[in-house]
């Protein structure tokens, strides 16, 4: 069982030519509304991947909460520990997405604030059990929800986007963490120049299965049983926002499910890449069959240690 404690927002997009610089105004050339969060569109990529997914977290009292919940539930994700709260709206991005497919992304946290650890119940926690988090929720829940998960024995998974400082004691009870260039030069306080060499450092330094991706390069996973790197599926992306999210929903249902980790980074590579080819973060989560369909495109996973 794969139990996902992260943010559900409303995502309003706006396609535009070019992504606008400090001080610009673009003129966008028209706009939608989508279900986001980087936890649902997790909870999400996974539940289409085959996982069983049990989704915790919180929405306001509006429209765009009774939507955000259905589309959960639409998309197979048990949705009994989605509370609704009160006094805040549901959570709201705003999304710019260029001609070639690049993002900014604005986040408004709204009733994600209002998650707790303690949401996480009791008995969804143990052996057998993955939690996977991000860091679009209070940072002090989510490192409370990890230390809850591993004490209780449980697999542990944080997706650490967007990029923060993560205390070393946080670290040390996160199985695997997943980062970009970005989230891992946070944590090394370094450049990413040599990839393979940033993840052999994040498994070093923190004791952590280190998975580092890469974008259009594929990603890097570094592990006690070994060194890997998965290409990226060859596609032609329009829209890169939900790549990510597709990426760590499919790898943690991977191993969720008792893949291997390197089997399990191949259909979160192919998951990745067919991601960018629809417009949205959600439209183009593929399903398993889908998925598996398209591995042999792929390029194998090589081992380098």
């Amino acid at each position: 069982m794969l139990v996902v404690f992260g943010s559900v927002n409303a995502d309003l997009v706006f396609p535009v030519l070019e992504l606008p610089r400090p001080g610009e105004t673009v003129l966008a050339t028209a706009h939608r509304q989508e279900a986001g969060g980087k936890g649902a569109n997790q909870a999400v990529a996974a539940a289409r991947a085959g996982a069983e997914v049990r989704f915790v977290g919180c929405v306001g009292r509006d429209a765009f909460g009774a939507e955000l919940r259905r589309g959960l539930v639409e998309a197979g994700v048990d949705d009994r520990a989605l509370r609704t709260v009160v006094d805040l709206p549901s959570g709201l991005a705003v999304v710019a997405v260029d001609a070639r497919g690049e993002n900014q992304i604005l986040v408004a946290g709204g009733a994600n604030l209002a998650a707790r650890a303690d949401d996480v119940p009791a008995d969804w926690l143990g052996p057998g059990t993955t939690l996977l988090c991000q860091n679009e929720l209070p940072p002090a829940e989510t490192h409370r929800a990890l230390a809850r998960a591993k004490a209780a024995g449980a697999r542990t998974v944080l997706n650490l986007a967007p990029a923060a400082p993560v205390p070393e004691a946080v670290l040390r009870t996160v199985d695997v963490l997943v980062v970009n260039r970005i989230e891992a030069e946070a944590l090394l306080g370094a450049p990413v120049r040599d990839p393979d060499a940033a993840a052999r450092e994040l498994h070093r330094r923190f004791g952590v299965h280190a998975v580092l991706t890469l974008g259009g390069e594929g990603a890097v996973s570094v592990h006690a049983g070994g060194h890997h790197r998965v290409p990226a599926l060859p596609v032609e992306p329009v829209d890169t926002t939900g790549a990510g999210d597709a990426f760590c929903g499919v790898f943690a249902a991977g191993l969720d499910r008792g893949l291997p980790p390197e089997a399990a980074l191949a259909e979160a590579a192919v998951a990745a890449g067919l991601a960018t080819t629809a417009v949205g973060a959600r439209a183009g989560l593929p399903d398993a069959v889908r998925i598996r369909a398209l591995l042999p495109r792929l390029g194998p996973v090589r081992r380098l240690a």
